[in-house]
């Protein structure tokens, strides 16, 4: 029986997790060496499956060189074999595998993996969103927060929870250990297209930070900024935004 696309991204997410921490766990690598090593080898196992399970498919990978081919088709994988190197290669648990299926520019289908935590989260397996935070918990970079980020923190009232990978952050959203997700320091197609399939299918608000939709399969695949959280916390995320970025606009 054939498998559905589904099925396959989360398969291909979990065995590339596995992959993952079995290079790790090989202690041949420093840090920074194994960061490279894992980002090739689980690169390497995704794009041969995809190829072989989607042969008219096109594929967009962060890890692979860009083509033209995939511009001309309804269907494209997006995959960022690791989505936070960094953590991967300190032995962190919040790095993560992306595999989603773009169709017609939209984030359609996806599997993100968490293989620190042994956890895969799916769009065709969507639970009940758990109760929010109280206050709502906003989620930044652990390296590099974004000042648009802690600026709109301030304005909710909300905690900040640093976090390394953006599919990490999104996930921690879908489990409920946080509310919030605004990123606006430079993304790429890769980085959320799976975080943003999983998400909107457990019914979280997506857009970009200006409220319009995030679109995949574009020939710049330079996607900088993301908005992921609770569907009621939306405006109140929106306004904020407007009002920081208004300040900084009479600021300058």
């Amino acid at each position: 029986m054939n498998m559905s696309d589904a099925e396959l991204a989360a398969q291909l997410a979990e065995q590339a997790g596995r992959i993952l921490l079995q290079v790790r766990a090989s202690g041949m690598f420093s840090a920074k060496a194994l960061g490279k090593a894992g980002d090739q080898t689980a690169n390497q196992f995704l794009v041969h499956a995809l190829k072989e399970q989607r042969p008219d498919d096109g594929l967009l990978s962060e890890e692979s060189k860009d083509t033209e081919e995939r511009l001309a088709k309804s269907r494209v994988w997006i995959i960022d074999p690791v989505d936070g190197t960094r953590e991967y290669g300190e032995e962190r648990p919040d790095w993560a595998v992306h595999v989603a299926l773009s169709i017609d520019g939209e984030a359609s289908i996806g599997a993100v993996a968490l293989p620190g935590l042994g956890l895969v989260l799916r769009s065709d397996q969507p639970v009940a969103l758990p109760p929010a935070n109280t206050p709502p918990r906003m989620l930044v970079s652990r390296t590099r927060p974004a000042a648009e980020a802690v600026a709109v923190a301030e304005k909710l009232g909300a905690e900040l929870l640093a976090m390394g990978s953006a599919g990490a952050k999104a996930m921690a959203v879908v489990r409920g250990e946080a509310d919030i997700y605004v990123h606006s320091g430079g993304q790429y197609e890769w980085d959320s297209c799976a975080p943003v399939a999983v998400a909107q299918a457990h019914g979280l608000f997506c857009s970009r930070l200006d409220g319009s939709p995030l679109c995949y399969n574009q020939e710049d695949v330079y996607l900088p900024d993301l908005i992921i959280c609770r569907p009621e916390l939306a405006e109140a995320v929106r306004n904020a935004l407007d009002e920081v970025a208004h300040e900084g606009s009479q600021a300058a």
